[in-house]
């Protein structure tokens, strides 16, 4: 059965606000969909990634650290920020990578903060799937490989019902539910899975518990930043052995 917009939306906030009364009554968050989360995780180290936007650092760079690959933007550049000389990702960059043996996975935000993508709901959300598939493919990414949409911020549970899950739902109506991901805080990642908004998740520290990793992660931002052929970037661990990489 297709789920239209109208029937999501109605669905998401009423499970919302089942899980805030819920909260409300106990205490805490506990209705399907809320953003309790489970136990953390053990480490586990399938090699780190690099994500940057400042520059581009080159692929035999890249490889002579020993970085397993990248995770590149599909986005393009904001008119206010210039200096994001690395977005968006091209054709040659990904050749360089792939000949080097280097892995890539595919990421987008364009808005920040006040401008933060997911600020726009579903329309929004299909607005940037399709220029973010768009660069993908014109990048040479394959059209069944994910794409991780930013949640580049610490949303409170009513802005996770009302625009992250419609948000991360107009990407799945335009690239199909097993290639949407999102970068996002732990208590996103737990609401998103049990409601089944992506299929992969890469988990940034912005309202994470401190030292917790979501099971469901694929990849986990680390603290902390490096310098690779002159270029400032942020690490990333691979948590599972496929991640969405191609």
């Amino acid at each position: 059965m297709t789920m239209t917009r109208r029937a999501f939306l109605t669905g998401t906030v009423a499970l919302g606000a089942a899980g805030l009364t819920t909260g409300l009554a106990s205490g805490h968050a506990s209705a399907l969909g809320s953003s309790d989360l489970p136990p953390s995780a053990a480490d586990t180290d399938f090699g780190t990634l690099l994500d940057y936007s400042a520059g581009v650092p080159a692929a035999p760079a890249i490889a002579a650290a020993g970085y397993a690959g990248v995770i590149r933007y599909v986005s393009d550049r904001r008119p206010d920020a210039e200096w994001m000389r690395g977005k968006p990702f091209t054709k040659a960059e990904a050749d360089a990578l792939r000949t080097a043996g280097r892995s890539i996975v595919s990421c987008y935000q364009f808005g920040r903060a006040d401008t933060a993508d997911w600020l726009g709901g579903y329309a929004a959300g299909v607005e940037h799937a399709r220029r973010g598939d768009a660069i993908h493919r014109a990048a040479g990414g394959p059209p069944t490989a994910p794409i991780y949409a930013s949640i580049d911020d610490d949303p409170s549970p009513i802005q996770i019902y009302t625009q992250v899950l419609p948000y991360l739902f107009g990407w799945r109506s335009v690239i199909g539910a097993a290639r949407v991901g999102v970068y996002a805080n732990a208590p996103t990642i737990q609401t998103a899975s049990s409601l089944g908004a992506a299929s992969w998740f890469w988990q940034h520290n912005w309202g994470t518990p401190t030292g917790y990793r979501h099971p469901a992660a694929h990849l986990q931002q680390l603290r902390g930043q490096q310098v690779v052929d002159g270029v400032l970037v942020d690490l990333n661990a691979i948590r599972q052995a496929s991640y969405g990489q191609w």
